[in-house]
């Protein structure tokens, strides 16, 4: 049901009058806003000079083997088919290693030639978990951990492997990896 046309005025005035009774003692409070007290300070990027001094850093440092492998790194590694908890439970050792390999002293073809071969014998014997003890790298100097690497390139590369991971502490830590390799 809607008002007669008549009364719609009637409605607005009385509106109208009550604001202005309810504003009337009210005092505007002008258009300028209050200015901060002093000049604003001046904008400083926070770790700029930090960020400088790290570029210089870097750049006068000789890359390593692998950016992304340190002598204190892990190496971790797995196919897409291998379960995280597979995965767990080798960082943990849980695998009875079944033969090991120590690459200490070999030159990197060296290390990669007796690699492969000892790979290939531990498929043609059927077994399932070896160590490879390939060192941290410590004397490597600016170059880096460099069997490390050639290690973590030739099982990346080995379809055969399923995964890989730093040894425990007790096993050779970040200097050694446990790896999975397919059962036939």
């Amino acid at each position: 049901m809607s008002l007669p046309p008549e009364d719609e005025p009637d409605d607005q005035v009385d509106e109208a009058q009550l604001f202005r009774e309810a504003v009337r003692g009210v005092k505007p409070l002008g258009t300028r806003l209050p200015s901060p007290r002093g000049p604003k300070p001046r904008a400083r990027a926070r770790f700029a000079r930090a960020d400088r001094l790290a570029v210089l850093r870097e750049s006068m440092e000789a890359p390593a083997a692998d950016p992304e492998i340190g002598s204190g790194e892990e190496l971790s590694f797995r196919r897409p088919v291998i379960q995280t908890s597979v995965m767990r439970r080798l960082r943990r050792g849980e695998y009875r290693v079944q033969r090991e390999i120590d690459l200490h002293g070999f030159t990197v073809v060296e290390a990669k030639q007796a690699l492969r071969e000892f790979l290939a014998d531990a498929l043609e014997h059927q077994l399932t978990c070896v160590r490879i003890v390939h060192g941290k790298g410590l004397r490597s100097g600016h170059r880096g951990p460099v069997l490390k690497s050639a290690v973590n390139a030739v099982l990346k590369r080995t379809g055969t492997v399923l995964a890989y991971t730093s040894a425990r502490e007790v096993d050779g830590g970040t200097g050694a990896v446990y790896v999975l390799l397919l059962a036939p």
